[in-house]
């Protein structure tokens, strides 16, 4: 049975462009990134500047350092740190991060200093979540820490793969703690995760591929580690986010 509820959307962007077609089209907050391919790192201080002058809507800024594992040594904390000054300088309104212990559970002492240090700034607890060993017991640790939202795909490669498990996640969060389904959400696929998990809120990517506008290309030299991908270039698309928001209706 269909569940009418107002659904906020999430659209993770890395250009300034994203972000205002996210806007326009319907979404209510976007998660601010650079390097989608590595799954999102921390944006430039010229990124955030110029993406928080270009829209209206909550800007949540990520705050990760490099790629790879979330086990962070004392520097790239550190970094960590003076990264969510600059987003609270650059007004932004959350920032979304998460730090695990080499055991693979979540490091409640660290991330709950940065949870408090962001105040008066909302924290959103990422999909390092989704890398713990024991999704309940880490769900307990994240609302110890404070952060009032959870990005999860309940471990799974996708939402719509882990529904079940996302749907228990948040009736066990009850109040304490806001879960978010995302990975893989589509306007085809949208309502039918809403009303089997009960979210109020959802995170999606909707990445188009669009060809680079260059008419000389190098084949022989890529910048990367992903030759292939060398000329192309990865944007969110106006019509694309309003065809969910519409779904959602």
């Amino acid at each position: 049975m269909t569940v009418d509820r107002n659904v906020l959307v999430e659209v993770s962007v890395d250009t300034v462009a994203s972000a205002i077609a996210a806007q326009n089209g319907g979404a209510g907050r976007v998660e601010l990134c650079s390097a989608l391919l590595e799954g999102g790192l921390t944006p430039s201080v010229g990124l955030i500047e110029t993406t928080r002058a270009a829209i209206s809507i909550p800007l949540f800024v990520m705050i990760r350092p490099r790629g790879g594992d979330f086990l962070y040594d004392d520097h790239e904390f550190t970094a960590m740190r003076r990264d969510i000054e600059i987003a609270k300088h650059l007004h932004a309104d959350g920032v979304v991060f998460g730090i695990l212990l080499e055991n693979g559970d979540v490091d409640v002492h660290r991330t709950k200093a940065l949870v408090e240090f962001a105040r008066p700034l909302a924290v959103t607890f990422h999909r390092a979540f989704d890398m713990t060993r024991d999704l309940f017991r880490s769900l307990e640790d994240v609302c110890a820490t404070g952060a009032e939202r959870l990005l999860t795909s309940g471990g799974a490669a996708t939402a719509s793969d882990g529904a079940s498990t996302i749907a228990e996640l948040i009736k066990k969060a009850g109040p304490r703690v806001v879960g978010m389904p995302g990975s893989g959400i589509k306007p085809q696929n949208a309502r039918k995760l809403v009303d089997q998990t009960r979210a109020h809120e959802i995170h999606v990517g909707l990445r188009s591929v669009l060809p680079s506008p260059m008419q000389y290309q190098n084949a022989r030299v890529a910048m990367g580690s992903i030759g292939e991908r060398e000329y192309q270039r990865f944007s969110v698309r106006e019509e694309d986010v309003r065809a969910l928001c519409v779904a959602l209706d």
